[in-house]
């Protein structure tokens, strides 16, 4: 099993793997051009985020900056528009679903690690250094017709429904349902979406 193919499946996974780090920075290189490309250049920014992104509908719109790991993780549905400043740890997929809005300072993440340190890190090389963090994985998928407020914090794992709303500052612990409106930290369902 490939360190790419263990990221995936969430199992403890090598973040300095050879592979993984080649594509960390061709999405690293792949985002430099995308945030520093004339505004009005549409055609440039679609050529970017198609070598960019795993997967995509029509109708994207991306405000840059814009920040991810890897891109070929994220998958989004038509008619999704994406604020300035947002942060996509894509170390496992991140699915987002048709007429999604994302505000500005969103960051959603797909990755976590041991709580222990001797797990994190291993044991000290012979000079004192250590290996990469290992690493663990759970995807985010967010499904159609969602508005994310400004700076919303969505943890690994988590499942967001459609027709949902989540309030601008949340922190997103858990799975939240359909048609409903959900806010605070720890993100809370506080009534239904009709």
């Amino acid at each position: 099993m490939t360190e790419r193919e263990k990221m995936l499946a969430g199992l403890l996974y090598d973040c300095g793997d050879k592979e993984l780090l080649s594509q960390w920075h061709r999405a690293k290189d792949l985002v430099r051009d995308y945030n520093q490309t004339d505004s009005a250049n549409a055609a440039e920014k679609e050529r970017i985020l198609n070598e960019l992104l795993g997967g995509r509908g029509k109708n994207l719109w991306i405000t840059p900056p814009f920040y991810v790991d890897y891109g070929n993780n994220i998958y989004l549905g038509d008619n999704c528009e994406i604020n300035m400043n947002c942060t996509f740890l894509d170390d496992n997929r991140i699915i987002i679903g048709n007429n999604a809005l994302i505000a500005p300072n969103v960051q959603i993440y797909t990755a976590f690690h041991p709580a222990s340190a001797s797990e994190r890190f291993g044991n000290p090389k012979e000079d004192g250094t250590f290996e990469f963090c290992r690493t663990q994985t759970s995807p985010v998928t967010i499904g159609d017709n969602v508005w994310i407020g400004g700076g919303v914090i969505i943890m690994p794992g988590v499942t967001i429904g459609n027709n949902v709303v989540i309030g601008a500052g949340s922190v997103v612990t858990k799975n939240i349902p359909d048609n409903t409106i959900a806010f605070g930290s720890p993100c809370r369902v506080v009534r239904e979406n009709k």
